[in-house]
């Protein structure tokens, strides 16, 4: 559980993704009380409403995608702190990894996000955004890594950059067909069933290797997946990394 000192915390999570950049505000109860989501152009004029509108007293910054300009400049101006999360923050797991200042800040916010839910147990978190992240937690408190791999806009958008004659496409809102009878449906059949059977022989295999696994599905596109997936999964759209992020915050003040 989260150990809140200061009753009076409200905290604003930022996470730059690759696409687009969502902030979210955690009131004292640790309760997620407002989101938004908008373009790293557009982003900061929502980051100083939410910092007016609910007085906030600590920010952090999850970044994979490029800088907002102004973001510093504007919580100094403010005076609240902001943290930025990497491997070298006080973290609520240890890390098994040859490479900690390479690893994405939204991975660590979502292992710790995993652990809100679930304690000493092996956790697989899968987040499917841009790209595909799958990351392991052991019974033991430890993260030990895992794997990175396109998303479905990256197969869609490959089969379109590398080919003279292939569309590029984005998912449909209605079942794909397991066998294409167009181009069309072949590729929708290719990136969405290539992706799922990916997702599911790794989870197969992770439950191979370690009992007792809880599987957590989150990300951009994980509504459209888990209704192909097969396999046991702990579903968190949205609120998990920010979750994590709040968490490693408060472990932070």
């Amino acid at each position: 559980m989260q150990d809140n000192k200061d009753l009076n915390t409200m905290n604003l999570i930022i996470d730059i993704g690759n696409t687009q950049v969502k902030t979210a505000v955690f009131d004292t109860d640790n309760k997620l009380i407002d989101l938004q989501k908008n373009t790293i152009e557009n982003i900061l004029k929502d980051i100083e409403h939410q910092a007016d509108k609910f007085a906030v007293t600590y920010a952090i910054v999850s970044k994979v995608g490029k800088e907002i300009e102004g973001l510093e400049a504007f919580f100094e101006a403010q005076a609240i702190p902001l943290f930025y999360l990497t491997a070298h923050c006080k973290l609520p797991f240890s890390l098994q990894y040859k490479t900690p200042e390479t690893i994405g800040a939204d991975r660590l916010a979502l292992v710790a996000g995993s652990l809100l839910y679930r304690q000493n147990q092996n956790m697989l978190i899968i987040d499917a955004g841009t790209c595909v992240t799958y990351d392991f937690i052991d019974k033991n408190n430890v993260y030990r890594g895992g794997a990175i791999s396109p998303g479905l806009f990256l197969r869609y958008k490959s089969l379109n950059d590398y080919t003279a004659n292939l569309p590029l496409l984005k998912p449909e809102n209605k079942p794909v067909e397991l066998i294409g009878d167009s181009t069309q449906s072949s590729i929708q059949s290719g990136v969405i069933y290539g992706l799922v059977t990916e997702i599911e022989a790794i989870i197969v295999k992770y439950k191979l290797k370690f009992k007792d696994l809880t599987v957590f599905l989150t990300g951009g596109d994980e509504k459209l997946l888990d209704s192909y997936i097969k396999s046991k999964i702990f579903v968190n759209s949205n609120s998990l990394l920010m979750e994590g992020m709040n968490y490693i915050l408060n472990l932070n003040k």
